[in-house]
């Protein structure tokens, strides 16, 4: 991949990449859109990453489909598509647990990942940061594309992009949304029909605390209780966090302000959903 970057780099143009654990769907198709727009060569990875999954967590059951993956970036024009194997992101090898301890450098961001899926997942932005960072040092992008929302997410490679001196430009991609305001994850797909229905409950949550905020509440405690209050509507969904956040700091805010943020996570059946929303 080294030598295609170099390549794609001496057309002139800068590169832009589109990091994805595969199972492409629209929302991905709005990042590869945005990378475009900056102008730029397009490349798109492709892996699912071990080391940001926790033991009991998804990594078996997550959804790969390389053939559908790749037909998706071929309708978008993208460029290069890079699918690396376990071996070659982890030369130490994963094991059969989907553990990487053979490994024994990481990078970790440890003021914005310490908070809400940080504490809940524990050392899962230590695989997120590792494993972009591979990323950036293998494509050598100009620019790298993420989605809004994995909010913390953006925010931590975001922090980590600057703390470590990468010459890469981070661009946010807003979220895509189902019609119905369900925002597209690949996890979406784990959903029953009933399931999936009663997931609009955290898009409903967090328009609740829009409605708090536009009506004048700046008491964060209120418009995180109304979230919860949403949620519990809702049999099948066990919320497990709805805060309003600074920001850029990921903190606890005493005054809701303009720029800080509702994120909010719940268990729809036995799906963990994530969504967020600027207010």
């Amino acid at each position: 991949m080294n030598a295609a970057a170099a390549a794609l780099k001496r057309s002139g143009r800068p590169l832009a990449l589109v990091p994805t654990m595969g199972a492409l769907h629209e929302g991905h198709a709005a990042l590869i859109r945005k990378a475009r727009e900056q102008g730029a060569t397009v490349a798109v990875s492709i892996y699912v990453n071990p080391s940001q999954f926790g033991p009991k967590e998804d990594f078996k059951q997550y959804p790969r489909d390389l053939d559908a993956d790749l037909d998706l970036c071929i309708r978008e024009s993208v460029d290069v598509v890079f699918a690396p194997s376990d071996a070659e992101m982890y030369p130490g090898g994963v094991d059969g647990d989907n553990s990487t301890r053979q490994s024994s450098t990481w990078v970790e961001e440890t003021a914005l990942a310490k908070r809400l899926e940080g504490e809940r997942r524990p050392g899962h932005f230590r695989g997120v940061c590792t494993v972009v960072a591979k990323l950036f040092d293998i494509v050598r992008p100009d620019v790298a594309v993420f989605g809004q929302k994995d909010y913390q997410q953006f925010k931590v490679v975001q922090r980590m992009v600057r703390d470590l001196c990468y010459l890469i430009e981070i661009v946010a991609a807003p979220t895509v949304r189902e019609p119905d305001g369900l925002a597209m994850s690949s996890r979406n797909r784990y959903l029953s029909p009933d399931q999936r229905a009663q997931s609009l409950v955290l898009w409903k949550a967090l328009n609740r605390a829009r409605e708090l905020f536009t009506s004048g509440e700046r008491r964060p405690q209120r418009l995180e209780t109304a979230m919860a209050q949403v949620v519990a509507t809702v049999p099948s969904a066990r919320l497990d966090y709805a805060e309003v956040v600074d920001g850029e700091t990921l903190e606890p805010v005493s005054v809701v302000q303009p720029g800080n943020a509702a994120l909010i996570a719940s268990y729809v059946g036995s799906t963990r959903l994530i969504d967020n929303l600027v207010l």
